[in-house]
């Protein structure tokens, strides 16, 4: 059974840090794009940031460039997002995203249920 389950979420004054984490299992992460998305209330789901299998790279929506890391362990089968220097328009539900992007997972896609992340003084 494929899980993925986001933690680290809170309430964080402006110019503060999380670091939010998405446990996973039933499926083989070193074969899928991890991403993270966010989803302010009355907003479309945004992209965040996104970390590939091949090569590690890393990428990442303009409005968190610089402040936000993506990373992932393949050996603890998860995947972090370190944001610093909070705003308040950073508040949103974070979701935890895996795409696919080998062969013979190639295409399949799994979510999690989201971590609140509000910024406030």
């Amino acid at each position: 059974q494929v899980q993925l389950v986001e933690s680290g979420g809170g309430l964080v004054q402006p110019g503060g840090t999380l670091r939010l984490s998405c446990a996973t299992s039933g499926f083989t992460l070193s074969s899928y794009a991890m991403r993270w998305y966010r989803q302010a209330p009355g907003k479309e789901r945004e992209l965040v940031a996104v970390h590939t299998p091949l090569g590690g790279s890393a990428n990442y929506a303009d409005s968190v460039k610089d402040r936000f890391t993506i990373s992932r362990d393949n050996a603890y089968n998860s995947v972090y997002l370190q944001m610093n220097s909070l705003k308040p328009e950073d508040t949103a539900v974070y979701y935890c995203n895996a795409l696919g992007v080998r062969a013979g997972s190639y295409g399949r896609e799994y979510w999690g249920q989201g971590t609140q992340v509000t910024v406030s003084s």
